[in-house]
């Protein structure tokens, strides 16, 4: 029996979203979709998810465990405490989707998305400690939910918390003759807003410094990479400003002593001047690896595809396959190739690393948790890499385990 379809008042009987664990997108859908937008719950799905749960709670012919279980997320769902943290997250999610989905954007510039992380950081910031605006978009989340309750059923006892329950205070201990005056929070709302809202105000704002602004430099530097932006990069023909390319030298140097700043400015200049004359290349369209975003109730994020891409001639991979087929990285252009290369390889610029995450959950579960690390990382680049796996001979690998021992070489060969 269907009790989604026969409770759901949503004409589309939309389904929830599962909650993704690498994007940030992801979340924002599940979230949304049960508790609508931040302080307009009109298209939220939260009435729905309540009433879905009473009829299963208080169906007869469901299991025991099913009932209990929906009992136990109809308390979580009608606490206060719940709504709250949502709000916090749906005005989160406004500002971190938008990033998100232009960090999984085909094309991205590096350099524009470095500017739009800085920009949602200053956002962030604003807001860490306005609670204010949480408790106002919560109270009228709260009123519009049992509204709709109550025009759905009136004989209903679900009822959503207004307001955060009064804790009980400890009294401190002291020692004899201790004079300590702390007194502890004993204020439900102010202890919410310090121990979580400004908590994850904190962590989100700290992960975002963290993970992408301290390497504001180096994006600068490989935005010069951009064949887009090569028209600003003749325009330093006179001399480049005093920090450029020195990060992108840094990375470099353990791979090749010659990639030095004055090496990188003199080819990047020079195949800036050229590049005109050489993307008149022959070759219109090529195949690539990539990653594409699954339905929105897809049990995977995203799924690796290959695509015949239209040479575009004005992108880093468009820019390295010409240097490439000129045979121009090995002297003429040998330290920008490597520059290239250094790019094209960093996770920044797809999300195949994600994949991989997803992969090693289904490899790595719990009846294959003492997995050695050999083995893990051959099952890995196995799942991972099938087109190699593909091309490798079946009967050079049964050649390869049967001299490991006179045994399998009787049994696989002879």
């Amino acid at each position: 029996m269907n009790i989604w379809e026969k409770e759901s008042k949503d004409p589309r009987h939309r389904r929830l979203a599962p909650i993704g664990e690498t994007r940030w997108w992801s979340k924002d859908v599940a979230v949304t979709k049960v508790f609508g937008s931040f302080g307009k719950p009109d298209n939220a799905l939260y009435v729905d998810v309540l009433h879905t749960l009473s009829a299963i709670q208080h169906g007869q012919t469901i299991n025991a465990t099913a009932r209990v279980n929906a009992r136990g997320y109809i308390t979580q769902l009608l606490r206060y405490e719940t709504i709250l943290t949502a709000q916090i997250f749906l005005r989160i999610f406004q500002v971190t989707s938008p990033v998100s989905k232009y960090l999984q954007k085909s094309g991205m510039d590096i350099l524009t998305a470095h500017r739009m992380i800085v920009a949602a950081e200053t956002q962030l910031k604003d807001m860490t400690r306005d609670f204010e605006k949480v408790k106002t978009a919560a109270a009228t989340f709260v009123q519009w939910a049992n509204n709709q309750t109550e025009e759905q059923s009136e004989e209903t006892e679900l009822e959503v918390e207004a307001a955060l329950p009064q804790k009980r205070g400890r009294k401190k201990k002291t020692m004899p003759g201790e004079m300590s005056k702390d007194e502890a929070v004993t204020d439900a709302e102010t202890s919410y807003k310090i121990d979580v809202h400004n908590q994850i105000m904190d962590t989100v704002t700290g992960s975002m410094h963290q993970r992408f602004l301290k390497n504001g430099t180096l994006y600068a530097d490989l935005a010069l990479l951009d064949p887009k932006r090569f028209s600003q990069v003749t325009s330093y023909a006179g001399g480049f400003p005093e920090a450029a390319l020195q990060e992108l030298s840094k990375c470099l140097l353990p791979f090749d002593d010659r990639a030095t700043v004055a090496k990188l400015q003199s080819e990047l200049i020079s195949l800036a001047g050229q590049w005109n004359r050489l993307k008149t290349s022959v070759f219109e369209e090529y195949t690539t690896k990539t990653t594409e975003a699954g339905p929105e109730d897809a049990e995977y994020e995203a799924e690796m595809v290959y695509k015949k891409c239209s040479s575009c001639k004005d992108c880093p991979l468009c820019c390295y396959r010409i240097l490439k087929q000129y045979n121009l990285l090995t002297d003429a252009y040998h330290i920008i190739g490597l520059a290239y290369r250094f790019l094209l390889t960093l996770s920044v610029t797809q999300v195949a690393c994600e994949r991989s995450f997803s992969t090693l959950k289904f490899i790595k579960n719990r009846l294959r948790s003492s997995l050695s690390q050999q083995n893990l990382e051959s099952f890995m680049l196995m799942a991972t890499q099938p087109d190699v796996l593909k091309m490798l001979d079946s009967d050079q690998i049964i050649d390869g385990v049967a001299e490991k021992s006179e045994l399998l070489q009787k049994l696989l060969i002879q």
